[in-house]
């Protein structure tokens, strides 16, 4: 029996269930809310929806952290895009060699480094239920947010994709049943503007309602290229993007939630820098000159993508359950090019700089992509001492990749296909009223196809057609016990897993694509949760363990310029998560969070490419004739060791209902290996950036005006390199200051 047939069946079986539900009379919803009102000196309640109901965030029995709206659109003031979500909160890195287009996501040390269009991800984004998986679809712009929930560890007996590291999920402001708009507005640096906002339409009040909302952010060229002698040539962007909602409720108990979204991207791939590291150290040398770049090629560095999704959500309650259905449909397309040499001429032409150049590369990555994605599920009423869920999810993507190597023309396309189905359910018992106990079961099947469509004469002829396929049962079993009225703790245990990947980018320069087979993960994991003096201050935490059979990691670069997937044997890792927050005084709020995370790769054959011109501190073997690394005992690339960020915000109460307030925010990464062989300068460490709110604003929230920098210390800190050719690196944004307003009412 064919993944789509059964499928179908069981999808269409569920859906004609849930109309039959739905043809009944039916209650509107209560609209998700981000928190409770909280009396004078207590901390805010924080509601999450890691259980797919809203709960207060101390009940539930996961290693969880939450951004709420105020401090995502201070995060992204200047412009920035969804990389700024790094260091945030603990344990989560999120990086990018793609500019803003292709984010890479890691939970406690777990992602995938692979910088191509097809890339896969331990990490979920969830973005109003539907599962991002696609790289370009993950970097859909962060606009009109209630909250961005942060979930660690392996996730799936309640979520539709299964993910082996965490869930990103981000959940937009819904149509409600009054009138209300929203927004903010910046202008900074380089003529940096950054406006977002949304507005409520009740069409018919309790039954019709609409939501508009839009961003759009610019900036205009700052980079210098030192080559050609033109100012002002890169840096530069513009990037729309808006979605419209529609909810109706026709009775009390059926609400129907449409919402259409688009993104329109105009902008520049990543700036690559030739030879800024060391060399036997990774340092920033003389060759690096923020303001400043040395490019022969790239075509500007060009970068444009475009991306649609529209999502029909359907939920009916019934007395004994909920039952929801999530229709999904996305489309992305676009494309970036770059001169990823980072530098000019070559070794065996007139010129060559900064630094030794062996050969020059530029090259360009295009997409075509179409999602569907459809989910079902069914939910027990709220109150009870057992509380379940069951569902389905459906997922098919079907997309192109064409690479073009302007040094080594024509261009080479390949076809990926990804079919994947699986049922899930969970179920919480009350055993007493301090213990409850969950457990939870997914099955899950995976299928993936490539093909190559068009060829080049260095790719040569033949489709190198490859399938592979996995089918699997993960499951997650947790304890949550309440030790006092303000105070619990609780122990999980769950397995997951990420199904084989096939990647295909080396096809481009000759070379076979390349599987790694599924990677199976083992989670442990014990916390606690805990308010007190008076709910002013909240303490929670987390200790975690997990190993992981036949991990995939990607060999990226290397002096042969290829991308190959490897499984190591095993791998493991193990650390700790701290949130907290305290409430000084009515006016003072400080916030903290801190992670350790230690990964090893545990596998003494693995080898792998190196640099060509880096400081390789790994043993080396000889194989056919190549130097390899040997990387048995190396940390996982782009794993940090260490994550902290702090945000402290102090009111002083003036006039009739205002303040004047100041609000800082500071996040830290720690030591971090860029590839899976070390260097001496493929690594970064000891990286803070911080950012500075100072301001007017009006006690119940409809108002702020403020001056604001971001990156207030003109940090320079390396993001990445690109080893293949030589130690070149990339970058953060500059130091931008603004000024900035935002309204509620």
């Amino acid at each position: 029996m064919t993944i789509r047939s059964t499928a179908a069946r069981f999808l269409g079986a569920s859906t004609f269930a849930l109309v039959a539900f739905a043809a009944q009379p039916a209650l509107a919803q209560d609209a998700d809310t981000a928190g409770a009102e909280s009396t004078d000196g207590q901390l805010n309640t924080i509601i999450v929806t890691a259980n797919r109901r809203e709960e207060n965030l101390q009940d539930v029995p996961v290693s969880a952290a939450t951004l709420d709206a105020s401090t995502v659109r201070t995060i992204f003031d200047a412009g920035a895009e969804i990389t700024a979500l790094a260091a945030r909160v603990p344990g989560l890195f999120v990086e990018s060699s793609n500019g803003r287009a292709a984010p890479r996501f890691y939970i406690r040390g777990l992602g995938n480094t692979d910088f191509d269009l097809a890339a896969s991800q331990p990490v979920s984004v969830v973005m109003d239920d539907v599962v991002m998986e696609n790289v370009t679809l993950k970097s859909f712009p962060i606009f009109d947010v209630e909250r961005i929930e942060v979930l660690r560890g392996p996730q799936g007996t309640l979520f539709g994709r299964n993910t082996p590291a965490g869930i990103v999920k981000i959940d937009t402001v819904k149509p409600g049943d009054e009138f209300a708009v929203d927004g903010s507005v910046s202008y900074g640096s380089f003529n940096s503007i950054s406006a977002d906002g949304g507005v409520t339409i009740p069409l018919a009040p309790g039954v019709v309602s609409l939501r508009l909302s839009g961003l759009w952010q610019q900036r205009d060229n700052w980079v210098d290229n030192g080559f050609t002698g033109e100012e002002d040539a890169y840096g530069a962007y513009s990037e729309v993007a808006g979605r419209a909602q529609l909810l109706i409720t026709p009775g009390d108990r059926l609400s129907i939630l449409g919402s259409y979204s688009i993104r329109d991207l105009d902008g520049q791939s990543t700036l690559f820098r030739a030879n800024i590291l060391g060399p036997g150290d990774n340092e920033l040398n003389d060759n690096y000159d923020r303001d400043t770049v040395f490019y022969d090629a790239g075509g500007r560095n060009e970068a444009a993508y475009k991306a649609e999704i529209a999502t029909a959500k359907v939920d009916y309650e019934a007395d004994f359950a909920t039952f929801t259905s999530i229709t999904s449909w996305a489309n992305s397309e676009g494309r970036s090019r770059g001169d990823i040499d980072g530098g000019f001429g070559a070794s065996f032409l007139p010129v060559m700089g900064p630094g030794f150049i062996p050969f020059p590369s530029d090259t360009q990555d295009s997409i075509d992509l179409e999602q569907f994605t459809q989910e079902v599920r069914i939910a027990s009423a709220a109150n009870g001492p057992l509380q379940w869920q069951v569902g389905g999810f459906y997922f098919d993507s079907d997309f192109d990749v064409t690479t073009v190597g302007f040094d080594f023309p024509p261009a080479v396309t390949v076809n990926h296909t990804n079919e994947s189905w699986a049922v899930f359910g969970q179920v919480t018992g009350e055993i007493t009223p301090a213990l409850k106990l969950t457990g939870g079961l997914r099955y899950t099947e995976d299928e993936k196809q490539f093909a190559v469509t068009q060829t080049s004469f260095i790719s040569g002829p033949g489709a190198q057609n490859r399938t592979v396929e996995d089918e699997r049962i993960s499951w997650d079993l947790a304890a949550f016990y309440d030790v006092s009225l303000d105070a619990s703790v609780y122990a999980r245990v769950a397995s997951g897993f990420r199904a084989p990947t096939i990647q295909g980018r080396d096809v481009a320069f000759g070379s076979a694509p390349s599987i790694a087979t599924s990677e199976k993960i083992m989670s442990y994991e014990a916390g606690f949760k805990s308010e007190f003096a008076g709910r002013s201050i909240r303490l929670n935490g987390a200790v975690y363990y997990y190993t992981i059979e036949d991990p995939q990691f990607t060999a990226v670069g290397g002096a042969g310029n290829l991308v190959q997937l490897v499984n190591a044997d095993k791998g493991r890792g193990y650390g700790f998560e701290l949130d907290s927050a305290f409430q000084v005084t009515p006016d003072f709020l400080i916030t903290a969070g801190v992670s350790w995370n230690n990964t090893k790769i545990q596998d003494d054959t693995l080898a792998v490419g190196i640099c060509g011109q880096c400081t390789v501190t790994d043993p080396t073997v000889v194989l056919s004739g190549n130097t390899r690394a040997l990387v048995d005992g190396n940390p996982f690339p782009n794993a940090p060791e260490w994550i902290a960020d702090v945000t402290a915000r102090y009111g002083v109460p003036v006039g009739n209902g205002g303040e004047i307030f100041a609000f800082t925010d500071w996040a830290y990464q720690g030591k971090t290996n860029l590839f899976i062989y070390e260097s001496a300068e493929f690594n970064t460490n000891n990286q803070i950036e911080g950012g500075l709110r100072v301001g007017y604003a009006k006690t119940d929230g409809s108002f702020e005006v403020a001056a604001f920098v971001r990156n207030i210390t003109d940090a320079d800190n390396v993001k990445g390199g690109i080893d293949f050719n030589n130690n070149t690196a990339f970058v953060n944004d500059p130091r931008v200051f603004g000024i900035s307003a935002r309204v509620s009412y």
